[in-house]
């Protein structure tokens, strides 16, 4: 490895709403973990450290070279993270399905806020005679505690400040991790280019099914069928033309096509393919195109299979695509 510089460059790494996983990725790259330490200064990684938000604000805007955000906007704590660590890093790189997609938690935004705490602290689970809801504020002997207030819906970390660099995936595979922060390593000590601005890193420009060593035969298919309804499936031919809902179409490969290969379809989680405004939109397309009907009661019968069109077309991206959230959502409960 070529020589770096005398001052090491800082490193901050923040999961907003998340559920962990981008974080063990990371120290998933194994070994490399302790070549990361050795190149960068972390400065912030909750998960892993007990830094200061304190610490973060009273460095200089730009002080920190990049900073790898994951998890989505959920809260006004982690917008006022996000915001921060825009103002104090050159490099801000939106890590993870949550962070650029909106993911499973962005699946929320087909309900209100108020809804969603009504599920919470209302239904048979919870034992909650008085009602009691989360308060944003809560008086104490010191004084007002504020509390992270739950925002009214589910944004994508671009949704609030601008990103430079976007890693996908639920979580990115760790050897892709290890590759993009060996590009930035070599960006920086002047061994290799600055990818452009606006880059999918850790991904290709094509989808799951160019990865996918599956055979294909344009076969079209009269029902859509659930990967419990039956037996076996064959090992070599394309999940979806045996009607099973593979992603593959919609999404973008650099994962490798692991699920297809173990025999379980593409759920979505590198988001969309290159070229897709719409990742439910281009899967809609995909599947329309192998549906051998042509009468509306045909039509019907091979859409049924899908079970929970939303979480199939949207699981991953809703927060993100042109829909962002139902309309429940977007009323703001009177509050705002």
């Amino acid at each position: 490895m070529s020589p770096l510089p005398t001052t090491k460059p800082k490193l901050a790494i923040f999961g907003a709403a998340s559920c962990g996983g981008c974080d063990i990725a990371i120290v998933n790259i194994h070994e490399h973990i302790l070549e990361v330490a050795a190149v960068f200064d972390i400065v912030l990684w909750p998960t892993v450290t007990d830094g200061k938000y304190s610490d973060i604000e009273a460095m200089a805007d730009g002080e920190i070279t990049v900073s790898l955000i994951n998890g989505s906007m959920r809260t006004d704590e982690t917008v006022h993270l996000a915001r921060l660590l825009r103002r104090k890093s050159q490099f801000l790189v939106a890590f993870g399905s949550c962070a650029s997609e909106g993911c499973i938690p962005g699946l929320a935004n087909l309900s209100s806020r108020e809804q969603i705490l009504d599920t919470v602290y209302s239904t048979d689970s919870t034992e909650n005679p008085d009602r009691v809801r989360p308060r944003w504020q809560v008086g104490i002997p010191e004084g007002v505690l504020d509390l992270p207030e739950f925002e009214p819906m589910l944004r994508t970390l671009d949704q609030v400040v601008d990103v430079d660099y976007t890693i996908p995936g639920c979580p990115p595979e760790s050897d892709q991790i290890w590759a993009v922060l060996q590009a930035l390593v070599a960006a920086l000590d002047g061994t290799g280019p600055l990818p452009p601005r606006g880059s999918i890193l850790g991904a290709g420009d094509s989808t799951v099914c160019d990865e996918c060593e599956r055979k294909r035969d344009v076969k079209r298919i009269n029902k859509f069928v659930r990967i419990t309804s039956q037996a076996s499936f064959d090992p070599e031919i394309c999940l979806l033309e045996q009607g099973l809902p593979c992603n593959g179409p919609a999404t973008r490969n650099g994962c490798g096509a692991k699920c297809p290969a173990a025999g379980a379809p593409c759920i979505g989680c590198y988001g969309p393919a290159e070229g897709a405004a719409d990742f439910g939109a281009r899967l809609m397309s995909a599947y329309a195109s192998v549906i051998q009907a042509d009468k509306p009661e045909a039509i019907d019968a091979a859409l049924n299979g899908i079970v929970d069109p939303a979480g199939q077309f949207y699981r991953f991206s809703l927060a993100h695509s042109l829909l962002r959230g139902s309309r429940a959502a977007w009323k703001t409960d009177g509050e705002h």
